[in-house]
């Protein structure tokens, strides 16, 4: 294919394909609404719970084989080849401190995760127990106005 047939094709294609955004419409009723339940909070907390449990289990590189000392048998390796001048064991330690960093992030992450639906779920049922006690009459009749007050 010569320049100019390659140059023909992108104009052609270019010239067929136009990028536009058009926000002209809201989106139809009930379909925007973000809605989540007990049930759905508290599965993928349990799933961020459990997630983290196993990664701690599975993915610690720097500590597996451990010797009385503490250190891991890929760190031992990486302490060997370096002693034997192979650039092979700065690297290899370079890549569990790596590893290690990037596993206590994602650790760090699932225990955030399920902490905060865990607070989440608690608040919520809270709020419910409170506003299902005043709407039963528990404070005294609740107005038009309040209630107006819990849709907002």
């Amino acid at each position: 294919m010569a320049w100019d047939e390659w140059q023909q094709s992108k104009d052609a294609v270019s010239e067929r394909r136009t990028v536009r955004t058009q926000l002209n419409q809201a989106e139809p009723a009930g379909g925007g609404d973000l809605v989540v339940r007990q049930d759905d909070l508290g599965a993928v907390g349990h799933e961020a719970f459990i997630l983290h449990g196993e990664l701690r289990k599975r993915a610690d590189i720097a500590g597996a084989g451990a010797d009385k000392d503490g250190a891991g048998s890929t760190m031992r390796a990486a302490a060997a080849l370096k002693s034997h001048h192979f650039a092979l064991g700065s690297e290899l330690a370079t890549t569990v401190e790596m590893w290690t960093s990037q596993v206590k992030s994602v650790l760090q992450a699932c225990g955030h995760i399920s902490n905060h639906l865990d607070y989440s779920k608690k608040m919520h049922a809270h709020d419910d127990a409170r506003i299902a006690a005043d709407v039963r009459g528990r404070t005294g009749p609740l107005p038009v106005s309040a209630l107006d007050g819990y849709f907002r």
